[in-house]
């Protein structure tokens, strides 16, 4: 049988999608209060109306401890509205819409919230300089609940996919990494008591939200660090997600936000300019040796996670987004016919948000973005690419 073509319509759960290719979700940094602006709906409306089948909103927290930093959403009441816009605004260029609903757990800056983090296990947190507590019964009953409530509300506001967040490191990925849970409670221990937290978050969003909308899940195939999460257990946790019947796709992931971010992204490491855009004692240490060590050097090549992946797609029937240094039309369609349903590219379109167009069309062959990774720091200012420039992208109607 032929390989579907990656630009044809395809169907996710019950959302019909224009074509084959997502968004990523990649921290915006458009949201100084909180609260949807007209900047972060330009910044998706670039790739929606650039060819894009889905976008996906970054880091949508469920609670206020569950922000990364005290800028980032918490879904509820005083955001709704703004997100019905952002739905509104990109479905009127034809694409889907998805929300990355997570907590972030030990990536959490306690500081900047003004909330103690939690994690899996207690530990202390390097944005903060506090210390993470570890979370209670109490805690995973009422951040349970608090991702149906962000559920319902998305669903309300007009979105097509709830993305799971269960990797990098965040609360969910914290209890499923054995260095970071170090629990001697049902939670902890073996893999199957690390994986009860995400069985039972996409267990109570899919009883919530039924049919009404796809639920997807972002799974690690490999944390990148000792006592991170394995290949082999993000397999488990994607055979466990399947026999459960919670999701409609995974997405295929890597590396920790908190312990190895550049696992994920792979090429420069831009350590100098990380070091610019961090608070003085931080900055201080990007500096230092240490910075080395936090902020290590993979070179990049195309489709850096697709030994893993495959392993993934022989393991699994469900569903599956291939990720990780999509550039080029020709490793799109090889993703096609190694069995994967979609693609999902983050730093390609970030550079230039009319390559999916330009691709289907025949214009283009492959993105320019460099992987110089100097696009990443600028999260906390509006994330954008460094270098880009207004001539290199001409805009294009989004196809129908």
């Amino acid at each position: 049988m032929a390989a579907p073509d990656v630009f044809s319509p395809y169907r996710l759960g019950p959302v019909r999608l224009r074509n084959r290719t997502v968004k990523a979700a990649t921290f915006e940094g458009r949201t100084p209060h909180g609260q949807v602006t007209d900047e972060l709906i330009d910044y998706h409306l670039a790739p929606a109306r650039g060819g894009i089948g889905l976008t996906t909103v970054a880091y949508l927290a469920v609670a206020p401890e569950g922000r990364t930093h005290a800028e980032q959403i918490v879904v509820g009441p005083a955001s709704a509205a703004g997100l019905a816009r952002l739905a509104d605004a990109v479905h009127a260029t034809g694409a889907r819409i998805a929300g990355q609903v997570g907590h972030a757990g030990p990536v959490a800056n306690g500081r900047s919230n003004g909330v103690p983090a939690v994690a899996a296990s207690a530990m202390p947190s390097p944005m903060s300089m506090q210390m993470i507590r570890t979370a209670s019964e109490r805690d995973l009953t009422r951040i349970t609940r608090a991702y149906v409530t962000t559920a319902r509300t998305l669903v309300g506001a007009g979105f097509d996919v709830l993305e799971l967040h269960m990797a990098h490191s965040y609360l969910i990925s914290s209890f499923l990494a054995p260095g970071l849970n170090r629990r001697r409670d049902r939670w902890g221990g073996g893999f199957a008591a690390r994986a009860k937290l995400a069985r039972q978050v996409a267990r109570a969003v899919r009883e919530e939200v039924g049919d009404e909308v796809a639920v997807t899940a972002k799974v690690s195939c490999g944390d990148g660090f000792p006592g991170g999460v394995t290949t082999d257990e993000g397999i488990g946790l994607a055979r466990m997600l399947e026999a459960d019947g919670t999701v409609d796709a995974l997405q295929l992931s890597g590396g920790s936000s908190l312990m190895n971010p550049m696992y994920l992204f792979r090429g420069d490491a831009p350590r100098r300019e990380f070091a610019e855009a961090m608070p003085t004692i931080v900055k201080w240490a990007m500096r230092s040796p240490l910075g080395s060590t936090f902020l290590k050097s993979y070179p990049f090549q195309e489709a850096y996670f697709r030994e893993r992946a495959l392993r993934f797609r022989d393991a699994v029937d469900l569903p599956l987004m291939f990720l990780g240094g999509v550039n080029d039309v020709a490793t799109m369609r090889q993703a096609m016919a190694d069995g994967f349903e979609m693609v999902a590219m983050g730093r390609a379109v970030l550079r230039e948000p009319d390559l999916v167009a330009r691709l289907a069309s025949g214009r283009a062959r492959r993105g320019i973005c460099i992987h110089c990774n100097r696009c990443m720091p600028t999260i906390y200012s509006g994330t954008r690419c460094t270098e880009w420039a207004p001539e290199e992208v001409i805009a294009v109607p989004a196809p129908g």
